[in-house]
């Protein structure tokens, strides 16, 4: 029998620079000839079964591609193991016959971090989707990469346990490991960096590491080098994460959400600071801008005041609300703030929550038949303000669609450029100003991603923020964990 592969023919039309990379064809080093696949087809399928393997383009397609708008070249066989040992086997696999290795969680990521650039294996993780230890007395929680937030959230519904980190989409919990996401939540909660206590990973030739110890959840060490913040954000270039073991907090005995709005961009983001200094814990903080707002309204049929607007989240026992809500109130009225619309039960919450929720969709609104683009820029909560007064005329002065939404809390917001594919030169003005905004960014002291990881587009702009000395660090790392550069190549670095 004879596993003829047919790479596709389609190339996805985007320009190839650091933020918009078109896959062009890149020689395969690593792809086998025709003889080598009649070899190695049978041995993944003695691993995980005629169903755990697949060669099908619409499959494979499916498999090469994410949220992003980086199209890339789907792998030449997509892969379904059920169990780390079978991780590990189909990895001892690739690497004795110098496959590429793909990680593949739900396609969410936003980066274009699960293109096969030079054909391979992708490992999609989708079925091993077991909780596997649940400590409620320890508030920990060890899952399989199949797990998604939304999946582990239900399956703590009656424990009074969550995981609150959130970044918008029902996301594998691994795949956000392996990116370092955050969210809405990650101003009370932190991000993913701080809330992996552990961390089981397949190497390239197969080999299974703990990151923190077999076994081990505790709430914090000092012992060695801190593997698992190495492999948090390595988008698969490392390994592949196949458990990860997560902080969980208590279910806060009652939420309240309010809604804000100011007279400029830089009342809204002293508000934001002011509320931190004062220590109120407050769990979600959300910037829209006026362009954000107008377009949310249109969508969702809201009628909220076109002007820049704070969405605020608090979490903590009845009392200790009214004393945080007060001081917040007091704040955002110094800064000419509008008075709250407040939402106390979970419906009215929904409803007020739904202009940032549909944010994304709210934007492709404005331009039916476009595509969206979201920057990731993150700067230190003083550099706010002056940072998105001037990219917004930045935006205006270039003709272009990009409303902003930001985690203000953190100093992260996001552009959603609106652009049409198909005119080359607005993509080429998208491009450009994603670039100046990444490098206003980074001369604030800011950083070129914050939540969303570097992939195919921002890998010159990561050298750039880290400095050549430690991108050889980096390098370094990776040659000594992967020095046959298997493992997700031609990403971050």
């Amino acid at each position: 029998m004879t596993f003829a592969l047919r790479p596709t023919r389609r190339l996805y039309a985007h320009l190839s620079t650091s933020n918009f990379v078109q896959c062009r064809t890149i020689k395969k080093e690593h792809t086998l000839k025709n003889g080598g696949w009649e070899r190695v087809i049978p041995a993944f399928r003695s691993v995980c079964g005629e169903d755990g393997v697949s060669l099908g383009e619409a499959v494979r397609e499916q498999h090469g591609r994410d949220e992003s708008v980086h199209r890339c070249r789907p792998p030449d066989v997509v892969v379904w193991p059920r169990s780390v040992e079978e991780v590990s086997a189909l990895a001892k696999i690739c690497h004795h016959h110098h496959l590429h290795i793909i990680p593949f969680g739900t396609g969410t990521g936003l980066e274009g971090g699960v293109g096969a650039l030079k054909g391979g294996v992708c490992f999609s993780l989708r079925n091993m989707d077991r909780v596997l230890d649940l400590h409620q007395e320890d508030f920990d929680v060890s899952v399989e990469p199949g797990v998604t937030r939304k999946g582990l959230n239900s399956y703590l519904r009656d424990t009074g346990l969550w995981f609150p980190v959130d970044p918008g989409a029902d996301a594998s919990l691994c795949g956000m490991a392996a990116t370092s996401a955050s969210g809405t939540n990650a101003v009370r909660y932190g991000t993913m960096r701080e809330n992996v206590l552990n961390l089981e990973v397949v190497l390239a030739d197969g080999s299974i590491i703990h990151t923190a110890g077999r076994g081990r959840r505790p709430r914090k060490t000092s012992a060695g080098y801190n593997l698992t913040n190495l492999f948090v954000g390595s988008e698969g270039t490392l390994g592949v994460i196949t458990k990860t073991t997560l902080r969980l907090y208590g279910v806060p005995e009652a939420m309240v959400s309010a809604v804000c709005t100011f007279p400029s961009v830089q009342a809204a983001v002293d508000s934001t600071v002011q509320v931190l200094q004062t220590g109120v814990p407050i769990a979600r903080i959300e910037f829209l801008d006026d362009v954000m707002i107008d377009a949310c309204n249109s969508f969702n049929s809201l009628s909220y005041p076109v002007a820049p607007t704070l969405f605020l989240e608090f979490h903590g026992t009845e009392k200790s609300l009214e004393e945080q809500v007060t001081v917040t109130e007091e704040i955002t009225q110094a800064n000419g703030g509008s008075d709250f619309s407040w939402a106390r039960d979970a419906e009215t919450r929904g409803r007020l929550w739904k202009a940032r929720h549909d944010a994304w969709y709210a934007a492709l609104a404005l331009r039916p038949g476009c595509k969206a683009y979201s920057t990731d820029v993150c700067v230190p909560l003083s550099r706010l303000p002056q940072i998105i007064v001037e990219t917004k005329e930045d935006l205006m002065l270039n003709g272009l669609t990009g409303p902003i939404a930001g985690h203000v809390g953190d100093g992260n917001f996001h552009c959603i450029m609106v652009m049409d594919p198909n005119d080359q030169d607005e993509v080429i003005r998208v491009h450009e100003f994603t670039e100046r905004l990444a490098r206003r960014a980074l001369a604030l002291d800011g950083t070129c991603t914050g939540e969303h990881g570097v992939g195919l587009g921002k890998r010159a702009l990561l050298r750039e923020e880290m400095g050549p000395l430690a991108i050889e660090v980096m390098q370094g790392l990776k040659a000594t964990l992967d020095p046959k550069n298997l493992m997700n190549p031609g990403k971050v670095l």
